[in-house]
């Protein structure tokens, strides 16, 4: 009987959010890795190393994506893209907005993604063509329908500022409301469940909006690159919404 990628994945988001817990309770080994700010612990490479071992086991013949340990190869048409912690920096400090992202590709179609906020219990996942859900409820992107009344968010790395503060002032000046979180796998499924109803954010990578990208559409939602164009895990840019306001805000970060 085929294996299910999506059980497989709340599995082992499941248990690398118990191994973030723990490492939570000790004292943090914090380093940065290639520039300022950009952070790494012992933690993001505990958490990576269960889900990798529990992916492996169930897929052998897939390849992984992963943050820390990069690209491995492997013999089939699937491939897991997997982030052990997105908000690294959130985690280093108590804030407990940080999440474990997995998602499965076939054939270079996402097939299952899962966002996991161990500090709040709050999982996300979605099933291509099944919709999406948090915590087994089925959710849907809000029903705002233009950007004064929408809350929005975004992101970008310190040293990034620069790439992204007219945009940000852009939208400060448009929508009721505009954030930085710093996680976009969870701003993504903040997208999807409504809380957010539209997210942009520049120069990142396939782990941070694999899975995110499958529940903002499985929700309803419409994820794009920030000029429009079609989006792809490897794309860099992102712009999702609640579909409503897509083009306002496109137009807004023009």
């Amino acid at each position: 009987m085929p294996v299910d990628p999506l059980r497989v994945a709340l599995e082992a988001a499941r248990e690398a959010g118990s191994v973030l817990r723990a490492h939570a309770d000790r004292p943090l080994e914090i380093a940065e890795k290639g520039r300022r700010a950009d952070l790494v612990t012992a933690a993001d490479r505990a958490s990576e190393a269960a889900i990798l071992a529990r992916l492996r086991a169930a897929f052998p013949h897939a390849a992984v994506l992963a943050e820390e340990s990069g690209a491995s190869s492997g013999t089939s048409d699937e491939r897991w893209i997997v982030d052990p912690l997105d908000g690294t920096t959130n985690y280093a400090h108590g804030y407990p907005l940080y999440c474990i992202s997995i998602a499965f590709e076939r054939a270079g179609e996402l097939v299952a993604g899962v966002v996991y906020a161990p500090a709040l219990d709050e999982c996300f996942a979605a099933e291509r063509g099944a919709g999406a859900y948090r915590n087994e409820a089925k959710i849907a992107v809000s029903t705002i329908a233009r950007v004064g009344d929408a809350m929005l968010c975004t992101g970008f790395h310190p040293a990034d500022y620069e790439r992204n503060a007219r945009f940000f002032a852009q939208a400060s000046h448009r929508a009721q409301a505009v954030r930085r979180d710093g996680s976009a796998a969870l701003d993504l499924a903040y997208t999807a469940c409504g809380r957010f109803d539209g997210f942009w954010e520049f120069d990142l990578h396939a782990w941070d909006v694999a899975a995110g990208t499958l529940l903002v559409r499985e929700a309803g939602g419409c994820v794009t690159r920030v000029d429009g164009g079609a989006a792809t895990v490897e794309g860099r840019s992102i712009l999702a919404s609640n579909g409503r306001i897509h083009d306002e805000v496109r137009d807004v970060l023009r």
